[in-house]
């Protein structure tokens, strides 16, 4: 039986595929959303993100107490999300605040929620 994810030929529909290709990402911003994706892919992290998303801008001792990580950890996470520019920081005297970046970081975290409520394959 032939493997369905196989094809006899290198090519069906070439100009379908070259559109595809003019259409898709650059390579570095493949390589950036990579990057994101496999910071994304830390439970801790993922656990910042959603008391962000539920709390609205929270001070990293909040948020550790919120996520039940150390402050240590928290704040660790929570530079590295910063360098992504998943999250924001912002300062109040000797407190930092920190908050989801944009709505598009919200969106996608919103977005991956209700993905993984579907049951369908």
């Amino acid at each position: 039986m032939a493997d369905p994810d196989e094809c006899s030929v290198p090519t069906v529909d070439a100009e379908r595929v070259s559109s595809v290709r003019r259409a898709l990402p650059s390579e570095e911003a493949v390589q950036d959303l990579a990057q994101v994706f496999a910071l994304l892919a830390d439970p801790g992290r993922l656990r910042l993100m959603a008391a962000l998303l539920e709390g609205g801008e929270l001070c990293v001792c909040d948020l550790a107490a919120a996520t039940g990580q150390s402050m240590s950890a928290a704040s660790h996470a929570l530079r590295l999300l910063r360098a992504h520019r998943v999250v924001r920081v912002r300062r109040a005297g000797r407190m930092a605040y920190y908050s989801l970046a944009d709505s598009h970081v919200r969106m996608l975290f919103d977005l991956a929620i209700t993905h993984m409520g579907h049951d369908d394959v």
